[in-house]
C-alpha cells in the first residue's frame, strides 16, 4: 500500500508583527533586518523599530541589556512597525520577560530554553521557570534548544570556538521564522557568503544553522503549517528597503548632484546620526569631503568655513549635540552662508536616552541660540522620506542664504521602509546664490527682491572681496557696523528672509475627513503612528476626524490657520512634554488645542491614540 504525502497550502495572512529579543550580542538587529530584507524582496511592505539598550554591551541577561528587533510586514498598505505582536523570538528570560506584554493572548512564542537557566531566570527576576509555572498558558510555546541544535548542527566543522558557535544562534532562529513565513532562505546565504568571503568556515557554520532551523520548524507538530503574506500593491517603479539615516545621506547627495556643487560634511560622532557619516565617507567618488572633527563645535565650524568657500555644507549631530553648535549657528546666520544642520532626536536632557526616540528638541532647533537669530526648521515624518527632505533642506539653504536645520529622530532614523528610487533628473530644481560676476549688481552683498537672498560670493573671485564675520555687517557694504538703526535693519531683514521661505514651500494639507469634529495634529516622525490611528477610525466609520502633519516648522504653511478653523477640536500629538502646541498657540492663538503627549523614548502605539481620539470625539 502506497500512502501518499498532503501537501497543506500555507494560510494567507494580511499582515504579521514579529519581534526578535534577546542580548546585546544575540544578533537580533541582524536576524530582524534579514528577515525584513527577505520580505521586502517578497514584495510585502515593511516598517521597522529596532530598540537596543544605550550600554554598548550591557550585563548579560539582564532587564536593561535586551536587544530587540520588531517588523512588521504586510500585504497591505503597512505604516508602523506595528503595536501587538504576532510572534515573539525570545533568546533567554529577560527578553521574554521585557517583551511579553506586546504580544497578542493566544499568539506564539518561540524561546531558547538552553538559555532558561536558574542564573538567567535569577537576572530577569523570575521567582519561578515562567515555562514551567503555568504563566504562559495563554500563549503558545514552543520551546527549543536552540543553543543545543546549533552545536550540533556545526559539529563537524574544524577549528570553530565555542563563541563564533553560540553566536550564529541566531540563524537558527531565522531558519524557524522562514519557514513559517513561507520565505526562502537564498538571500541571507547570499548575505551570509559575501559577510563572511574570507571565513568560509563561518560561512558553512552559519549556513548549516540557517538550514538547521528552517528544517526543524518543518518537523514541529506546534506548526502544523506555514503562513504566507502576499506581495503588497505598490506603485509601480524599482524599490529599495532604506534606512533614514542611509535615506538622508542619498539625499544630501541627490542635492549636490541637483546644484552642481561639491558637498562637504564636517561631523562628530553621536547617537543615533553617526551613521549619516558612515553612510556618505563611502561616496567620495561622487566629491564628497567626510571630516570627522575632534569635536561638535569643530564640525560645525568646517562646514562654515565650506559653506563660505562655496561647497553644499552639512554638519549632523544629536540633541547635546545641537547644544553645542548654537553659537555657530548663529555665525551662519550672521555671516548669512547656506548650511545644513541634521539633528536625529533622542531622548533627553543630557546624555538622556541615547539609543532611544523623543521630539524634545524642537525648541532648541528654534531658539536655541543667542539674540535675534531665526532659521528655516524642517522634520522629516518617515525613514523613506528623510531622502526628500534633507533634498528640500539643502535646496532652501542654498536658495535662501542662510541654515536650515532637519529635525529626524531616533524612531525612523533606525526603522526602515521601501523606498522608490528616484532620478536626480526627476528632482527639483535647485537654484542658488552663488555669483562669479563682480559688476555692481551682483555685489556679494546685494539681495534678491523677492526672497532677501544675498548673493554668494566664493573667496579668491576678482572683484569680490568682501568681510565677512560675527559682529554686525552694514547693509549695503556688508562692512562691520555698529550703527544701531543698521543693527534693527539687518535683524528685520534676517527675520523676514525666514518668513518670506512661506512662499517658496507647499501649503499644508489634510488626510482624510477635510473639516469635521477632531483635527490630529502632530509633525516629524510620529506620522506613520498618527496616520495609522485615523485611517483605523475611519474604517470604523469616523468620518469627522482629519489628520494635519507638519513637515515645515519655521515658517509654518501659509493656510494654517484656514485649516485649523474647518474642525472643532484640534489635538496636537508629540513625543515630548508639548513643545509643538507651543509654537502652535504663539502663531495661531485664536484656536484651542488639546494635548496628548508620551515622554517614555518608544513611538505611540495605535491602541493608545485610538483610545484617545474617541475619547475627544
Amino acid at each position: 500500500m502506497i500512502t501518499e504525502k498532503i501537501k497543506i497550502e500555507p494560510e494567507v495572512l494580511e499582515a504579521v508583527v514579529v519581534r526578535f529579543v534577546g542580548d546585546s550580542g544575540d544578533g537580533m538587529q541582524l536576524t530582524g533586518t534579514q528577515f525584513t530584507d527577505t520580505s521586502a524582496m517578497f514584495g510585502n511592505d515593511v516598517a521597522t523599530f529596532p530598540n537596543y539598550p544605550s550600554e554598548i554591551r550591557a550585563p548579560q541577561g539582564s532587564l536593561y541589556g535586551v536587544s530587540g528587533f520588531q517588523v512588521h510586514i504586510g500585504s497591505v498598505e503597512v505604516s508602523t512597525p506595528g503595536d501587538n505582536v504576532d510572534l515573539l523570538v525570545a533568546m533567554n528570560p529577560a527578553g521574554l520577560k521585557a517583551n511579553l506584554h506586546a504580544l497578542k493572548p493566544k499568539q506564539t512564542i518561540i524561546v531558547d530554553t538552553d538559555a532558561f537557566t536558574s542564573k538567567n531566570l535569577e537576572k530577569a527576576a523570575y521567582a519561578t521557570n515562567p515555562l514551567h509555572d503555568g504563566s504562559l498558558d495563554n500563549y503558545k510555546v514552543i520551546e527549543v534548544p536552540m543553543t543545543s541544535l546549533t552545536k550540533e548542527a556545526v559539529k563537524d566543522i574544524p577549528g570553530l570556538d565555542n563563541s563564533a558557535i553560540t553566536r550564529s544562534k541566531n540563524m537558527f532562529s531565522l531558519g524557524m521564522i522562514y519557514w513559517m513565513y513561507n520565505r526562502s532562505t537564498e538571500h541571507t546565504i547570499d548575505f551570509i557568503n559575501k559577510k563572511f568571503k574570507s571565513k568560509p568556515q563561518l560561512i558553512e557554520a552559519n549556513t548549516k544553522v540557517l538550514n538547521a532551523g528552517f528544517y526543524y520548524a518543518e518537523t514541529l507538530e506546534l506548526i502544523p503549517n506555514s503562513y504566507t503574506i502576499s506581495p503588497a500593491k505598490m506603485r509601480e517603479g524599482t524599490y529599495r528597503i532604506i534606512m533614514g539615516n542611509t535615506a538622508t545621506a542619498w539625499g544630501l547627495l541627490a542635492a549636490a548632484e541637483k546644484a552642481g556643487l561639491e558637498l562637504f560634511l564636517g561631523s562628530y560622532p553621536i547617537t543615533p546620526a553617526t551613521d549619516i557619516l558612515h553612510e556618505l565617507v563611502k561616496h567620495k567618488h561622487f566629491g564628497v569631503k567626510a571630516f570627522q572633527a575632534e569635536d561638535e563645535i569643530a564640525g560645525i565650524t568646517s562646514a562654515i568655513g565650506a559653506s563660505f568657500a562655496g561647497d553644499l555644507a552639512v554638519t549632523t549631530t544629536s540633541g547635546p549635540g545641537l547644544a553645542l553648535k548654537g553659537e555657530a549657528i548663529g555665525l551662519a546666520v550672521m555671516t548669512e552662508l547656506p548650511l545644513v544642520i541634521i539633528n536625529v532626536q533622542r531622548g533627553g536632557p543630557s546624555t538622556g536616552l541615547p539609543t532611544k526616540t523623543e521630539q524634545s528638541d524642537l525648541m532648541q532647533a528654534m531658539y536655541g541660540r543667542n539674540g535675534e537669530s531665526p532659521a528655516i526648521v524642517l522634520a522629516a515624518s518617515t525613514p523613506a522620506n528623510c531622502f526628500n527632505y534633507a533634498y528640500e533642506a539643502a535646496r532652501l539653504a542654498l536658495e535662501h542664504m542662510t541654515p536650515v536645520i532637519l529635525l529626524t529622530d531616533g524612531y525612523i532614523a533606525n526603522g526602515s521602509a521601501p523606498w522608490k528610487i528616484k532620478s536626480v533628473s526627476e528632482m527639483p530644481e535647485i537654484k542658488n546664490r552663488k555669483i562669479t560676476d563682480s559688476t555692481e549688481k551682483n555685489a556679494p552683498f546685494n539681495r534678491d527682491p523677492e526672497t532677501l537672498a544675498r548673493n554668494w560670493a566664493v573667496p579668491g573671485t576678482p572683484g569680490l572681496e568682501h568681510r565677512i564675520g560675527g559682529l554686525e555687517k552694514d547693509s549695503i557694504t556688508g562692512n562691520v557696523s555698529h550703527v544701531p538703526e543698521n543693527h534693527q535693519t539687518m535683524t528685520y531683514i534676517r527675520a523676514e528672509k525666514v518668513r518670506r521661505v512661506q512662499e517658496n514651500i507647499p501649503e499644508l494639507k489634510t488626510e482624510f475627513a477635510q473639516s469635521g469634529d477632531l483635527l490630529v495634529v502632530g509633525w516629524g516622525g510620529t506620522y506613520g503612528s498618527l496616520y495609522s490611528a485615523v485611517k483605523h477610525l475611519n474604517k470604523e466609520g469616523y468620518d469627522g476626524i482629519g489628520l494635519a502633519h507638519f513637515n515645515y516648522i519655521n515658517p509654518l504653511p501659509k493656510n494654517t490657520a484656514e485649516i485649523f478653523s474647518k474642525f472643532k477640536t484640534i489635538v496636537v500629538c508629540e513625543l515630548n512634554g508639548g513643545q509643538f502646541a507651543s509654537i502652535l498657540r504663539m502663531n495661531f492663538g485664536q484656536f484651542e488645542y488639546t494635548q496628548f503627549n508620551k515622554i517614555q523614548g518608544l513611538p505611540f502605539a495605535n491602541d493608545e491614540l485610538t483610545q484617545e481620539f474617541k475619547k475627544l470625539i
